[in-house]
């Protein structure tokens, strides 16, 4: 026997083989092909020299990720996974649903659909590289770990990215022609340079109001409330944000460019003969209401403020959300998300809301709530608690988000028209 086993070499045990011994073919592939689409993605916008910068860096950090994997142990190469597969599932789903949604399956839409499939099988590769690392019981740790990745990474990343990255959208075929009002194409540029397109009808008793759509919204979402102006003898500028409809710019769906959107559509106004100082409001829907409440604090030739379905921009506009592990959770992912989305889109943090309401001094706001939505009038109660004596909260029975004068439209005219009367009175 001794002879026998004499010319057999013993077999090292298949954990002692090094794992750079015998490099993943595909880890690195799938990284070669997220950067590829992550190198499309940042070159589809911006001037040349930038677009060429972010490519760059793509470039580097994908050249770098791809030789790490092949050399690192199990928990970098799951680290490395995993850092890229948050990378690429947020930025992919969030940039696809974006482009899908409102430019179809165009080329940024196609690129983002390769960094999220990508992303993802890295995110899988990662986490199981990363459970597979530690040892025993602790493996049970992996179920309370992903929920927080859940919430407090991916959903927040995910939803910043997607408010940041939205294609302007078609500004459809309707007009305030289809109203029956005689209107001009304008345009004029906001302190930064940025050129907004808007409808102008002008006023018959003095008095303008600028209307600002909701998030991801063209003009044509504030036809309808722009109709009900005219017929009282009120003037009406029915505004693209930047980044929307027609006007340039970049957007940013949490509304932090609004304070230099309409500091130009009130210097518009205000140079337009037939306006008279000092009769110039703001209506907004939604994002645009939120705009509006904020930038009344810093810009008081903004007379009387109507907004409607407002919930709040920034985290301290959320005072309003329930107290309780609940509520800690929700306040700890947005403020992830407003995080992100300020550091993506490079735009300034606005006033918050309710220090807006208290800038704006004794200048009236009306805040409209939709009945049916319970966050609408929790967050329209807490702004008024601001100022009380200059804010008036009107919740409309069973009514949706922005749905007021759907459900109401009498009503709406009756409270919007009165309080505009009232605010704009010489």
């Amino acid at each position: 026997m001794a002879g026998k086993d004499a010319g057999v070499l013993p077999r090292a045990p298949r954990d002692a083989v090094p794992s750079h011994s015998r490099p993943p073919v595909a880890r690195p592939a799938f990284i070669a092909a997220e950067g590829a689409a992550f190198a499309v993605l940042a070159g589809l916008n911006g001037s040349v020299t930038w677009q060429a910068a972010r490519v760059m860096v793509v470039v580097v950090v994908t050249t770098w990720a791809a030789w790490f994997t092949c050399r690192a142990g199990r928990v970098g190469r799951g680290a490395t996974a995993l850092a890229l597969g948050i990378a690429g599932s947020a930025v992919g789903a969030g940039t696809a649903s974006a482009h899908l949604a409102k430019a179809g399956l165009d080329a940024a839409a196609g690129a983002a659909a390769v960094v999220l499939v990508t992303g993802v099988i890295l995110l899988i590769w990662g986490v199981t590289a990363l459970v597979q690392a530690v040892p025993g019981w602790w493996r049970l740790l992996a179920v309370p770990a992903a929920l927080v990745l859940l919430w407090f990474v991916l959903l927040p990343l995910t939803i910043a990215v997607n408010a940041t990255n939205r294609p302007p959208g078609p500004l459809g075929p309707a007009t305030p022609a289809r109203y029956g009002l005689a209107y001009q194409d304008v345009a004029f540029r906001t302190p930064d340079g940025v050129r907004l397109s808007a409808w102008y009808i002008p006023p018959r008793n003095g008095a303008a109001v600028v209307l600002l759509p909701g998030a991801g919204s063209t003009r044509t979402a504030v036809l309808g409330q722009a109709a009900v102006l005219p017929r009282h003898g009120y003037g009406a500028l029915l505004a693209d944000t930047r980044g929307h409809g027609r006007s340039g710019g970049h957007a940013m769906d949490f509304g932090w460019w609004g304070h230099r959107d309409l500091a130009a559509a009130v210097s518009f106004l205000g140079g337009r003969p037939g306006v008279e100082a000092g009769k110039i409001a703001v209506l907004g829907e939604s994002m645009g209401g939120e705009q509006a409440l904020a930038a009344a604090g810093s810009d008081p030739r903004i007379r009387a403020v109507v907004a409607e379905g407002a919930t709040g921009q920034q985290l301290a506009d959320r005072g309003w959300l329930p107290g309780g592990t609940g509520g800690t959770l929700q306040r700890g992912m947005e403020w992830v998300m407003y995080t992100a989305a300020g550091v993506i889109s490079g735009a300034p943090r606005p006033m918050s809301i309710p220090d807006g309401i208290r800038a704006a001094g004794g200048r009236p706001t009306l805040i409209i709530a939709g009945g049916a939505v319970a966050d609408e009038s929790a967050a329209a109660r807490w702004f008024r608690a601001a100022s009380p004596a200059t804010v008036q909260v009107w919740v409309v029975p069973h009514a949706g988000h922005i749905q007021g004068l759907a459900t109401a439209p009498r009503a709406w005219e009756a409270h919007v028209i009165s309080f505009l009367d009232a605010a704009l009175k010489p």
